[in-house]
């Protein structure tokens, strides 16, 4: 017998199925709330980062780099982004930058009050990691399904999928991280009368900052390798240029539009590795 029996077979696809038509129909006015707050979220970030002049701009991004690690990569800041501008494409590169800095100010605001939850109860943990496990293992391109589905076509369905994608790792790490806080700092801490939220505001947070910065980190690169999977569903920026050339075998603009996307990458992965090295030197 080559295959499994009718009877044997779960049907979990017309599940599912069902799930997703109940939520597109009972859930429509709800999902369409949430898509007008994220899409105003994500236009105003996009209407700040062009409205100031590049020079302006490369200029802030420069002096942060210089103040967070130092001179070199100011430096490397300055050529980076002059290179993006040089290619022609600042509009997409900012079209890009929104949907990355979006989707990590959602994954931190939504990820830490989890990472929070588990670290202080092994229950949530134990029942949380199952799903963490399937959002980091599932394929993404998976993801613009139930997106394209709930919020329809464009840059809401895009933030969406990317969130779901690139929230794990803040999440993870922030459990992690304020559960590696030595025992004794905290029953210290609760010996002087510090209560449970002070105990968690003033000395595992501070304690857990490298660690949680780290998820931060981790949580943008992963929002930036989902640029490219997002644009097909009306993301738009750097990952449009790199689907238009797929589609069209355009060689040289793929790969302007990918070596924009990695410039991009090293300059924030610097720059928020750089910052969870100071949060670790403040912290000891």
């Amino acid at each position: 017998m080559r295959e499994f029996p009718e009877w044997f077979r779960i049907p979990l696809g017309s599940w599912v199925d069902s799930v997703a038509d109940w939520l597109t129909t009972e859930g429509a006015a709800v999902f369409q709330a949430i898509s007008d707050v994220l899409f105003v979220l994500l236009l105003r970030i996009e209407r700040a980062l062009l409205w100031l002049p590049w020079p302006v701009l490369i200029l802030l991004v420069a002096i942060l780099a210089w103040r967070i690690v130092g001179i070199r990569l100011a430096g490397g800041v300055v050529v980076g982004l002059l290179f993006i501008g040089a290619l022609g494409l600042w509009p997409e590169a900012m079209a890009t930058l929104a949907l990355v800095v979006s989707a990590t100010l959602l994954a931190t605001a939504l990820g830490l009050p989890v990472g929070i939850l588990m670290s202080g109860s092994d229950t949530a943990r134990t029942m949380i990691r199952p799903l963490l496990d399937l959002m980091q293992t599932m394929p993404s391109f998976v993801y613009l399904i139930p997106a394209l589905m709930l919020f329809g076509l464009g840059r809401v369905p895009a933030l969406m999928a990317t969130l779901v994608y690139a929230i794990p790792p803040v999440i993870r790490l922030t459990n992690l991280g304020i559960r590696q806080v030595s025992t004794s700092v905290v029953e210290a801490a609760r010996s002087f009368g510090s209560t449970t939220m002070q105990i968690l505001f003033w000395v595992q947070i501070p304690l857990a900052m490298p660690t949680i910065m780290a998820g931060i980190n981790q949580t943008i690169m992963m929002a930036l390798a989902m640029v490219v999977i997002a644009s097909m569903i009306g993301a738009g920026g750097l990952g449009d240029e790199v689907l238009r050339a797929i589609g069209r075998l355009e060689v040289g603009r793929g790969f302007t539009g990918g070596i924009s996307i990695v410039i991009m990458a090293i300059i924030i992965d610097r720059i928020t590795a750089g910052l969870g090295e100071r949060s670790q030197h403040d912290s000891t």
